[in-house]
């Protein structure tokens, strides 16, 4: 599944409607009650959701049929924009926020957060103070300080974290380290993930935060690299085994905007891990047209393609070509399985440290630099216009083939140059 095209899972902004429904005592006794047995004879988890719009209402279909085979029982949701009619269950309690939620539901398994970026730090600490085990949307939260204060907290609270990567289900990943092991490709060189997508006007009005790098103060990092396209860097990491903070040797940045917005919407991150292989990530959301974005593995005897959105893998040598389209494991369901017996996590907490430190890069760069408009055309009108950066799809395919950056390249409208960033101290 890929990252949609809104991710505004609730606006927690002051002044919103209360959320309607069922709140008050009833609310903690009826959540306080058993559970209907799940598969095997367990009782099915106890599950609350933050955040029920955008990428919310993907968590709500899930659920739905969690529900429905009787794995989970979603006793309560919480958003400051009430859920629209029939989207939760009936016996679901509706509240304003996860305070409210908290102070009147007990005996919860599983809290879900889906909620805008800002909002995951607090958020997430919130429910690592339960007994409950926390699924946490991407981008983990909005800055390495914060990712370290949340990975102290789930480690006191002995819970388990989750990362909302959905590509790190796919059952590609286990292929494509086979692939690599065996030499099918070769010696693996570089890894390379391109992503090209468009975004509208009306997709940087969808919400306060949308295209921000902070808000009053608060860092957001909205991003094409942090945010929509967050799982085309989340996957090359994964591939090149780069999991932790201890794992990147160098990060480079160069930011770019075509667009009226604080964040970049057309980027280059260049990555080299411990064990010295390059990662190079060309991003942009000013596309002529969306294509799926796939990451792709240079061997010295040949490359691989893994369109990540469709879990379909490409593979070319001197041999031929072949294509596999493989499954997913939901990341809810393998939380689940973690809880009930121990199955590993697919995306723990831990394991988004080298994504903690690119989005850290990105956050402490300079401004992205605007693209100047002789070199930005725009298609359509009115809200559903869109930026197309000139020639941007060459210049994707030539960063990631050559590892280089946009500035590098030559291209007439980079104007910047690569910028450090300082990796922290171990």
């Amino acid at each position: 599944m890929g990252t949609p095209t809104a991710t505004d899972a609730g606006t927690q902004a002051s002044g919103d409607t209360p959320a309607t429904g069922p709140q008050s005592p009833a609310a903690n006794a009826a959540s306080a009650g058993e559970s209907s047995p799940g598969p095997g004879g367990r009782p099915a988890a106890k599950v609350a959701l933050v955040g029920v719009h955008g990428f919310g209402t993907h968590h709500l279909r899930n659920l739905e049929r969690l529900q429905a085979a009787g794995v989970v029982d979603l006793v309560a949701v919480a958003d400051p924009n009430p859920p629209a009619a029939g989207s939760v269950p009936e016996t679901a309690h509706v509240f304003p926020g996860l305070t409210e939620l908290l102070a009147e539901t007990t005996g919860l398994d599983l809290i879900i957060v889906a909620t805008p970026i800002q909002t995951h730090a607090p958020l997430g600490l919130a429910a690592l103070a339960t007994a409950a085990d926390l699924y946490l949307e991407k981008p983990p939260v909005a800055s390495l300080a914060d990712f370290n204060l949340l990975v102290h907290a789930a480690a006191a609270s002995g819970r388990s974290v989750q990362i909302g990567f959905q590509s790190l289900g796919s059952h590609a990943l286990a292929a494509i380290e086979e692939l690599l092991a065996d030499g099918t490709i070769g010696t693996l060189q570089g890894i390379s993930a391109t992503g090209r997508w468009v975004r509208d006007r009306a997709y940087y009005k969808r919400s306060r935060w949308a295209g921000r790098r902070t808000i009053d103060g608060v860092d957001v990092v909205d991003g094409v690299a942090t945010n929509p396209l967050a799982h085309a860097v989340a996957t090359a990491l994964r591939i090149a085994g780069a999991r932790t903070t201890a794992d990147i040797a160098s990060l480079e940045t160069e930011l770019y905007r075509a667009n009226q917005i604080e964040s970049d919407d057309t980027s280059v991150i260049r990555i080299r891990t411990r064990g010295g292989l390059p990662i190079t990530c060309a991003l942009t959301l000013c596309a002529t047209e969306s294509v799926e974005p796939y990451v792709m593995f240079q061997g010295s005897a040949g490359t691989a393609v893994f369109h990540y959105t469709e879990d379909r893998l490409a593979v070319e040598t001197a041999k031929g070509r072949t294509e596999e389209v493989f499954g997913r494991d939901d990341l809810t369901e393998n939380l689940l399985a973690h809880r009930s017996n121990g199955t590993p996590l697919l995306s723990p907490l831990l394991d988004s440290g080298a994504f903690m430190l690119v989005l850290e890069a990105i956050r402490t760069a300079p401004l992205p630099a605007p693209i100047d408009a002789e070199f930005v055309h725009w298609e359509g009108e009115g809200d559903s216009a869109h930026a197309v950066v000139a020639g941007i799809e060459d210049a994707l395919e030539r960063s990631g083939a050559q590892h280089a950056t946009f500035s590098e390249l030559g291209l007439p409208w980079a104007a910047s140059a690569p910028h450090v960033f300082s990796l922290p101290a171990s």
